[in-house]
């Protein structure tokens, strides 16, 4: 007589399935749950499990997809310098990366509680961050003070370069368009209306100042009274809001 511990993954269920087994040769003699399987035997089935369910079945936030978009294009830019950590990438090395903060997890329900960021973290080193912050920030100051937040995804979406959504009067002054890591990944920006509308998109600054805004302000100023529509956007000081009393 022996028993047998199975360890197997069912898809439909996300989950490892876990049996014990008696037997006597070919006969089954009895079958039961196995509520606590060994960790080191249930890690390599759950693992591959999280293989077929692809990375997206991680508990990924906004600023995690955000971090991801901001090292692949460092990785583009950089191979040598900078890891792989597209879906399909972390995907492949799973056992590498994730393993050490899977232990006794069965479920993919339960990657609610996996500490994807601090797991994710531990592929670039103290410096390398710093250096990443540096070169691809979460954010740029603009001219008119406002720290605006970047968007790496929509460059991956779009095949354009990171995305500065930002009003428009916020930029009076700023003859060109700002650059990342070193001038190498010009942004995108979604020039917006007071309402916060999209009033152009553009990679051109200094052209949509020459040609785009002289139409803007014709259509926009009529509607928003009592923010700045200055001739020349070049020369007047960026504004948050509304015109300034002494304007």
């Amino acid at each position: 007589m022996e028993t047998n511990d199975l360890l197997a993954w069912d898809a439909s269920a996300g989950a490892v399935t876990a049996k014990r087994q008696r037997r006597l040769d070919a006969l089954l003699l009895a079958e039961s749950p196995l509520p606590r399987p060994d960790p080191d035997t249930l890690l390599p089935v759950f693992l591959a499990g999280l293989t077929q369910a692809g990375a997206q079945a991680l508990p990924w936030t906004p600023r995690l997809r955000q971090w991801q978009a901001r090292v692949r294009l460092m990785h583009g830019l950089e191979p040598a310098q900078w890891p792989d950590v597209g879906d399909a990438a972390l995907t492949a090395t799973l056992a590498d990366w994730a393993a050490p903060w899977l232990s006794g997890i069965s479920r993919l329900s339960e990657l609610a509680g996996f500490p994807l960021h601090d797991a994710l973290a531990a592929l670039l080193d103290p410096a390398r961050q710093r250096q990443l912050d540096a070169l691809l920030p979460e954010r740029i100051t603009v001219p008119s003070g406002s720290e605006v937040e970047i968007d790496y995804c929509a460059a991956e979406d779009n095949q354009l370069g990171p995305v500065l959504a930002v009003k428009l009067q916020e930029l009076f002054g700023l003859r060109t368009t700002p650059a990342l890591a070193g001038g190498r990944v010009p942004l995108t920006l979604h020039l917006l209306s007071p309402a916060r509308r999209p009033v152009a998109v553009t990679g051109d600054l200094a052209s949509f100042w020459r040609q785009g805004y002289p139409e803007v302000r014709k259509d926009l100023r009529g509607r928003y009274p009592k923010h700045p529509w200055p001739e020349d956007p070049l020369t007047a000081p960026a504004q948050r809001g509304v015109k300034r009393r002494d304007a």
